[in-house]
């Protein structure tokens, strides 16, 4: 298999603070897990105005986030994103950067919660096949720091491969599924990790 490209490193605060709104985040998830779109048919996705996503779309390329596709007429030109994802880094010492990349991945969770919501309330009007594919599943590991990392790493390399703007081969049959990931200390009520 031929090497995957690299998501994007955002270590930038002021491109993190860009990435903070919910309406580019939802652009550029939808663009990265869709392909090419116009600023309408990105309106129609995420839930706003066709002039609004495309001030946003254009906010975003300047970033070299998104850029205008082949295709279409004038101002219905598809955008796509130039990024198969982006990488928020190691979270950092300088507390402005760090505001930002915090702020970045409330977002994408508030994305992530739209998305699961959306999922299941339409879940009585999917197929068979799609209602027993998906799954939700929680686990509680007891690991070090180290093996936590490793087993990140493990997952990201087993999943890259079936993201949607990299692969060439997915069969007709196969359509855009959303995959979270979170592993973190587990942080009891009080505050205080776990023992």
């Amino acid at each position: 298999m031929a090497e995957l490209p690299p998501r994007k490193r955002v270590d930038d605060a002021e491109l993190l603070r860009a990435l903070a709104h919910p309406l580019r985040t939802a652009l550029l998830q939808y663009l990265t897990a869709i392909g090419p779109r116009t600023a309408s048919e990105c309106a129609d996705a995420v839930g706003s105005t066709a002039s609004n996503c495309s001030w946003h779309l254009r906010q975003l390329a300047q970033y070299g986030l998104v850029e205008r596709a082949e295709g279409g007429d004038g101002r219905e030109r598809p955008w796509s994103a130039r990024q198969v994802g982006l990488d928020l880094g190691d979270f950092s010492d300088d507390p402005v950067l760090t505001s930002a990349q915090l702020a970045v991945v409330g977002t994408q969770l508030s994305q992530e919660q739209e998305l699961t919501q959306r999922y299941l309330d339409s879940f009585d009007g999917l197929g068979p096949e799609w209602r027993d594919a998906g799954g939700m599943t929680n686990y509680t590991l007891r690991v070090t720091p180290a093996e936590l990392e490793r087993l990140v790493t493990a997952i990201d390399a087993l999943v890259r491969p079936y993201v949607g703007a990299i692969r060439q081969d997915a069969p007709d049959s196969a359509r855009p599924v959303h995959m979270g990931v979170r592993a973190f200390l587990r942080i009891e009520h009080d505050g205080k990790p776990s023992a």
